[in-house]
């Protein structure tokens, strides 16, 4: 199930704009009802809990697209490192019964919805005014969006355990959403960022500086 990792989507499978969703409260009511059925007892073994979760993926993914695989990516250990999602935390303390843990999911997913809806203005507040990659472009508007996306992603992962990995993620999201390919993008941020930021630790003024600068050289040929 490598394809439903949250660590493998690109900005094509998150994008808000190309999956529309919209939950009312009858509506969560509803998915909830679903998602209690996959869900095993309290006495279950912890194997049988987590395959139960790869059950509710697969639900989710089915129903919205493969975007909700990420609602379970919570901030620091949990079920994956590194995430944003602040109402699940992983199966050994989220889960439950099946009628109180089902609500979780629902609300976790739409936490995670949110971020990526989040991502989503973020991207084009701070995309070039052509909304296109090109050597001519001003690197002032590379820069700026590197270090604003950088300082927004260690908040809300709390800079806690594998968070920079999904701090690469938006970054060639980011680029993906201004026209660049995803191996160009891929190569963009890794040059940047360099192994530079790290678990448990916020990346400093000087070091966001650094990585900023390189990003905005590499989308522009220059580095």
């Amino acid at each position: 199930m490598s394809e439903l990792l949250p660590r493998a989507l690109t900005w094509a499978d998150v994008d808000p704009a190309r999956h529309p969703f919209e939950m009312d409260d009858t509506a969560a009511e509803d998915l909830a009802d679903l998602v209690a059925p996959l869900l095993p007892s309290t006495e279950a073994a912890r194997e049988d809990r987590w395959r139960s979760l790869d059950l509710v993926t697969e639900l989710l993914v089915g129903r919205y697209g493969r975007w909700a695989c990420g609602w379970n990516w919570s901030v620091g250990e949990g079920d994956f490192d590194g995430g944003v999602v602040g109402v699940w935390c992983c199966e050994s303390h989220s889960m439950t019964t099946p009628d109180a843990t089902a609500p979780l999911v629902v609300e976790a997913l739409r936490e995670w919805r949110d971020w990526l809806e989040d991502l989503a203005e973020r991207f084009a507040a701070l995309s070039p005014p052509e909304n296109t990659a090109t050597p001519s472009t001003d690197p002032w508007y590379w820069e700026r969006a590197c270090t604003r996306l950088v300082t927004v992603v260690a908040d809300r992962t709390q800079a806690e355990s594998g968070w920079y990995e999904h701090c690469l993620q938006v970054l060639r999201w980011f680029l993906a959403r201004n026209g660049i390919d995803e191996g160009r993008a891929e190569k963009t941020v890794e040059n940047a960022v360099g192994g530079r930021f790290d678990s448990w630790t916020a990346p400093d003024v000087l070091v966001v500086d650094a990585v900023s600068s390189r990003f905005a050289g590499g989308v522009g040929g220059l580095g």
